[in-house]
């Protein structure tokens, strides 16, 4: 796992062609005695691994695709592509997938049922779950699915090595936007012979956090995050155009109704009052992941019978990141959980993820695996009942 995840890691590709990444995860693949479909439409890997006696399906879910941001010096492994890194731990995901796989494969005769593993391109932005469905995934994992399960490691949230996890919403919503501001340009010292669109712009990018609190309910959040902001080219030029971009992020569906028209109608109220156009382009993402309770206890009780009750620790609520996971669980009842993985820098500081300074642990791979493969053996178990206890 070790050695995949570092050639993975120097290594990153993003979106949803992930060819390289693809090819090193069926050349882990090879040995095992699983059943191998490769994606048409975009990089996925799905490996089916069949029990000794017929029985449901388990399905097992990794991420492979990187982010477009330059590491910085000192981690180890380091990338090797410009503007390319694993700042989100998806390579420990796919190496940890593929360590469960291994696990599994030697204990089919242990098996009612079938393990399909999936690893899937595009998560971060460019709906990879989705493509995957589209293609043919659930035709793939058939009718007998029972339960699917996942792991996602954080930097800087978790101690070292703890899973969290919780039943219900665990990750928020996800939309983009992107906001034009068009007015005209012209020279800087001469702002009354042009419009310009700096100062509307500027001003959409603080009236959005304002508006929000104006309109979400404060026990049901949600957040705005304006992102980047991109116009002009010379400090002595009004230009004819500001462009604004961000994101946009609700714990459940009904303050996420009310988000498109807060931005769109902030936008042009704002626009027609200093005399320019906004043009809002407002793109809705992933749904929330919702995680089924009984599948959370088998989870956790995996965690907490192999590692120790203190490894898992309860997600008190749930957290603000995204994941196209979510349509998959959507579809079969699931279970997503967070292990903590950081690596301090020479300063002891735990960098996030989606940082360029992010760094993780590799030792988590092996306990990711295991509970992974164990999680699957005990849904598939012939002896399996749903745990009425709390742990």
């Amino acid at each position: 796992m070790q050695a995949l995840r570092r050639k993975l890691h120097q290594h990153p590709e993003i979106g949803l062609e992930l060819p390289a990444s693809q090819a090193l995860i069926v050349k882990a693949l090879s040995d095992l005695d699983a059943d191998l479909i490769l994606g048409q439409t975009c990089s996925s890997v799905i490996a089916v691994l069949t029990g000794s006696r017929p029985g449901p399906t388990v399905v097992l879910r990794a991420d492979m695709d990187a982010l477009p941001i330059q590491e910085a010096p000192g981690s180890e492994p380091r990338s090797l592509t410009e503007n390319a890194m694993h700042a989100c731990g998806h390579d420990l995901h796919s190496a940890t997938l593929v360590g469960a796989a291994t696990l599994l494969s030697s204990r089919t005769k242990e098996m009612s049922g079938r393990v399909v593993l999936v690893w899937q391109p595009g998560e971060e932005g460019y709906d990879g779950m989705q493509v995957m469905l589209d293609e043919g995934l659930m035709e793939v994992i058939g009718a007998e699915a029972v339960a699917t399960y996942g792991l996602h490691v954080l930097a800087d949230t978790f101690p070292h090595r703890v899973f969290s996890g919780r039943a219900g919403v665990s990750h928020a919503t996800s939309a983009t936007f992107q906001i034009k501001v068009s007015g005209v340009g012209g020279h800087a010292a001469f702002p009354h012979a042009a419009v310009d669109p700096v100062p509307a712009a500027a001003e959409i990018a603080l009236g959005l956090q304002i508006r929000l609190t104006r309109t979400v309910n404060i026990f049901d959040p949600a957040v705005i995050t304006v992102g980047s902001i991109h116009g002009g080219n010379a400090p002595n030029v009004i230009p004819e155009s500001v462009v604004l971009a961000g994101t946009v992020r609700a714990f459940s569906q009904a303050s996420a109704n009310q988000l498109p028209d807060l931005v769109r109608s902030l936008a042009a109220g704002i626009a027609l009052a200093h005399g320019v156009r906004a043009e809002v382009d407002y793109r809705e993402g992933y749904p929330v992941v919702d995680n089924d309770k009984a599948e959370v206890d088998l989870l956790r009780g995996v965690v907490q019978d192999l590692l120790g009750t203190e490894r898992f620790q309860e997600l008190a609520v749930p957290i603000p990141a995204g994941d196209d996971y979510s349509r998959l669980m959507q579809l079969i009842p699931g279970a997503f959980f967070l292990v903590g993985a950081g690596i301090p820098d020479g300063n002891g500081r735990l960098h996030p993820n989606h940082s360029a300074g992010a760094n993780f642990d590799d030792g988590v791979m092996g306990d990711g695996a295991a509970v992974l493969a164990a999680a699957a053996l005990r849904r598939l178990s012939d002896n399996y009942r749903p745990d009425p206890l709390p742990r």
